[in-house]
């Protein structure tokens, strides 16, 4: 029906309304019809040329029926009270009278046959909906304004697959209510009889307002069901129109950390980094690229792409490119090898960065345990090598990514990123240039990282492989990680080691076990087996030794650990005669430092405490 036809049916099925209205009420008052009287005549034209009038104000003929709510009624009010209340000014001029109960009467008529009229519409589809068996049972995770947007659009929408069944909400106000005609059956404790009692297929968290902690509480109830989680997107997604309020997002795994993410210190950043110059080493890594791209929200003059693979520097080039295209930003790539110093020099002289942001670096436990002497001259002897260069052409600030594995480190990539820290600590006691260390655990969706591992073991149907039940690993996300670097270049004073508040650490099982259940399946369907421990690796990992520990936050959620001793002389040995010793030897020389355990005549001890 077009626009025209629907405005001429309304406007015809209203005036016989208004009509039967004022003549039906005149017969209930005086029960005889022939009684029509000038008064009536008029009071009928102005009540009917008043409420199309009114119509026309409020928006009446304009207003889609099938989904009218309070806000459609409360027109429909105002319109039909002001035409009465014209009708009864029209009388008081004509007649001089004013026939209160018969205008009472045709008001009381005149809104139950308009407001009948037009909610019949929302009702008949209603059910029409409501018997759509095709459609998933849904159960709503809060039954707020947002639980509230979200039915209201599921029930709208005819080609929603989601039926909304419940509410789930721990107000106890309104449990036991409905609301949009859905019962709100109980708290989150109830998770699980709800599904099992009522069929659901489907869960949706509705609460835009949740912290971290909540929604984990709100997944394990979630969990211990067969129906598939869901969760609303973020409100500004929706507020600025890339996601509709029906388009749910997965909950990942990344919602389940159980903290609230690190907020950066705008200004401070904005000082350090704004029309400066800016190296990343590594920068087509999975921590490297990220810096990059929340260094761009900051518009420096010039961002130099500094990585060894060539493929990985071109795409996050172009990407930045594409992201960046309307800034003024200067994207310089250079495709080098931190081990080779002269062309670190090089770079360095030829580009003379305000800061820099060392990422690069072997990071595969297993690997480098199996190749110890490679994890010597990338993560030592190449973070030496950007250093002094960083140094000599008077970088100001110079920030390196570290490892809560570098804590009283078991294995060989632990041992050399604790190393690389004592160089860099130690380059600050005599240079201008300010350096700093950042310590982080596990990145989550970094390359090599376990949960991609995870998702392709699931893709494949299982078994998911886990080293040992009690394996535990702090974790944080991609954006976490390079928000903290870039935070603590501002932060910096010069020798110091961040570390991130990443609140409790997480079994890595039962970080399988939601993997599994996030992607639909559930622990019977996917095998879980123990590989048992690899070498290097320990059960759980520390983000400060004992020696280093101070209590007091320098930034939310950020801690600075106190200066520790070095042991510059052995590194040098260690750096001069590595080439030439056994793997094994080496492996044990590199832990014996790493942990200040090499106690020689030779050795030189340098304290910065």
């Amino acid at each position: 029906m077009s626009y025209h036809q629907r405005l001429s049916l309304l406007i015809l099925v209203d005036s016989a309304i208004v009509l039967t209205s004022i003549f039906f009420s005149r017969f209930l008052l005086e029960a005889d019809l022939h009684v029509i009287t000038l008064p009536l005549v008029v009071s009928s034209i102005t009540l009917l040329l008043s409420h199309h009038v009114f119509s026309m104000i409020y928006k009446l003929y304009k207003k889609a029926w099938e989904y009218a709510s309070i806000g459609e009624l409360v027109c429909i009010f105002k319109a039909i009270t002001l035409s009465v209340v014209s009708a009864a000014f029209i009388q008081e001029i004509i007649v001089q009278d004013i026939y209160v109960r018969l205008l009472a009467v045709t008001w009381m008529l005149h809104i139950l046959l308009i407001g009948g009229s037009r909610f019949c519409w929302r009702i008949v589809r209603d059910i029409y909906i409501k018997k759509d068996v095709n459609k998933k049972r849904t159960l709503i995770v809060g039954a707020g304004s947002a639980g509230m947007m979200v039915v209201r659009q599921l029930i709208k929408s005819h080609d929603a697959e989601l039926l909304p069944v419940a509410f789930i909400d721990d107000n106890t106000n309104i449990q036991h209510l409905d609301i949009l005609g859905v019962p709100v059956v109980g708290g989150i404790d109830q998770i699980e009889k709800a599904v099992a009692d009522l069929h659901i297929d489907n869960i949706v968290i509705a609460i835009p307002s949740l912290g971290k902690k909540e929604l984990n509480n709100i997944f394990r109830e979630c969990a211990k069901t067969s129906a598939k989680t869901q969760i609303l997107p973020m409100l500004e997604d929706i507020v600025t129109g890339k996601l509709s309020v029906n388009q749910f997002r997965d909950v990942q795994v990344e919602d389940l950390l159980g903290r609230e993410p690190i907020e950066l210190d705008i200004d401070s950043i904005s000082e350090y980094i704004t029309q400066k110059r800016v190296l990343v080493t590594g920068a087509g890594g999975s921590i490297g690229s990220e810096i990059c791209r929340q260094i761009t929200r900051f518009n420096p003059s010039q961002l130099i792409l500094l990585g060894h693979g060539e493929n990985s520097i071109y795409s996050i080039e172009m990407e930045l490119r594409d992201r960046c295209g309307l800034t003024d930003i200067k994207f310089m790539t250079e495709i080098a090898d931190i081990q080779d110093s002269v062309k670190m020099m090089s770079i360095m002289n030829k580009y003379r960065p305000h800061v820099v942001y060392h990422a690069a670096a072997h990071k595969h436990v297993p690997l480098m345990e199996r190749n110890p002497e490679e994890a010597v001259k990338n993560n030592v002897i190449g973070t030496m090598n950007v250093a002094k260069a960083a140094s000599k052409f008077g970088v100001g600030t110079f920030v390196m990514i570290s490892t809560d594995k570098a804590v009283n480190p078991t294995s060989v990539m632990g041992a050399t990123k604790r190393l690389a820290e004592m160089i860099i600590q130690h380059m600050d006691k005599s240079s201008e240039t300010k350096f700093v260390a950042v310590r982080f655990g596990n990145v989550l969706g970094s390359r090599g990282s376990v949960i991609p591992r995870f998702k392709q073991q699931i893709e494949k149907g299982g078994p998911v492989s886990v080293t040992h039940p009690d394996m535990i690993r702090y974790f944080m996300t991609i954006p976490e990680a390079s928000r903290l670097v870039i935070q603590a270049g501002a932060l910096a004073r010069g020798g110091e080691v961040f570390v991130l508040d990443m609140g409790d650490p997480v079994k890595i099982v039962d970080l399988a076990k939601n993997l599994i259940k996030l992607s639909g399946n559930s622990v019977d369907d996917i095998e879980i087996v123990f590989t048992g421990v690899r070498p290097g690796e320990k059960l759980f990992e520390e983000l400060l030794q004992v020696n280093e520990i101070e209590e007091q936050q320098v930034y939310p959620k950020i801690y600075i650990g106190k200066s520790a001793d070095l042991y510059i002389e052995e590194i040098r040995k260690m750096i001069n005669n590595y080439s030439t010793l056994d793997g094994v030897i080496l492996r044990e020389q590199l832990l014996n430092l790493a942990n200040g355990n090499m106690i020689t005549t030779s050795k030189k001890l340098i304290s910065i405490g």
